[in-house]
């Protein structure tokens, strides 16, 4: 695990992530806003909607598998405060198909704190009931994240 340079400190690491987070173009497609509160753990609340349903009415697996990862993934990246972290695999299971109001998907760091780490994540809709849930895999990458854009503390 890299150690947060102490000029920084873990929340504006914290900080830096989510503002890293609502930079990414594939987000302006999904209403959503990450939280990071505590190290180790990440929290999406989004919004679903119509225009990500299949031709049966609910949820896109494409809707689950984002929420899923950016969840898990920043769990595992809020413990690394020089690189970026990669998704190098992620395993999914569908439990309730979701509809259209808030849901969120909650992350938490599992194991590893070198060069790769494991973190699971569940979608929760607002009837409380859990709608999937995954885990994955996340290798340190050479990228460092100073060098990213959108990677600054407001």
């Amino acid at each position: 695990m890299s150690r947060t340079p102490p000029d920084r400190g873990a929340d504006a690491h914290f900080r830096a992530l989510e503002s890293l987070y609502a930079s990414a173009p594939i987000n302006r497609l999904f209403e959503s806003s990450l939280t990071l509160a505590t190290a180790g753990e990440a929290r999406i609340d989004f919004l679903v909607s119509p225009s990500s349903f299949h031709a049966a009415g609910a949820a896109h697996g494409t809707l689950y598998f984002k929420m899923l990862d950016d969840a898990a993934f920043y769990a595992a990246n809020s413990l690394v405060s020089d690189r970026f972290l990669l998704t190098t695999a992620f395993n999914l299971h569908f439990t309730k198909p979701m509809r259209e109001g808030p849901a969120v998907a909650e992350g938490r760091w599992v194991s590893g704190k070198r060069r790769v780490f494991v973190a699971e994540a569940r979608i929760v809709d607002s009837s409380g009931e859990e709608c999937a849930r995954g885990t994955g895999t996340f290798l340190r990458s050479h990228i460092a994240l100073a060098g990213l854009e959108g990677y600054r503390a407001p």
